[in-house]
């Protein structure tokens, strides 16, 4: 299955089907779910990145365990717009993930959510600690309701 573009997302997600967001580091996949209405986003939980076998299979967990139809990855575009390198390892992971299961993948791009989301962070007065354990999947989460507005936006 090819990758599936944002706005055909609605109709190719089975009714009642959840969204799953990923923020994909070097190091962590940050993981944000979305309610059976596609209105809200909430984060998930952060993987500790290992080989692709073994993300792959804890990622195909949590989208069995929570009823996920699609997943939203953050696309990490240039701030001119361009695809570097980042994004060429974003667009691999999603084509292996595909020769896995075959279960609708869209990209997001994600400009600047990590550092919106540390300045909320900052601004709420969470320590460095806490932030560290938390940016990733509030990183998903954000990604993650911006495709929802967009979807929403879409009826």
């Amino acid at each position: 299955m090819p990758e599936t573009p944002i706005s055909d997302l609605k109709d190719t997600l089975p009714r009642g089907k959840r969204l799953l967001g990923l923020d994909l580091g070097a190091k962590t996949i940050g993981l944000a779910i979305s309610d059976g209405a596609l209105q809200l986003s909430t984060p998930l939980d952060t993987i500790r990145r290992k080989k692709f076998t073994p993300d792959a299979e804890a990622l195909f967990r949590i989208v069995d365990e929570r009823d996920v139809g699609a997943l939203i990855l953050g696309l990490p575009v240039n701030m001119d717009g361009t695809e570097g390198p980042r994004c060429q390892s974003t667009r691999q992971f999603a084509r292996n993930l595909m020769e896995k299961r075959d279960m609708p993948i869209a990209f997001w791009d994600e400009r600047l959510s990590t550092s919106a989301v540390e300045r909320d962070l900052i601004a709420h007065d969470v320590s460095r600690a806490k932030r560290a354990q938390v940016v990733d999947q509030m990183a998903a989460s954000f990604i993650l309701q911006g495709a929802l507005d967009f979807l929403r936006s879409q009826n």
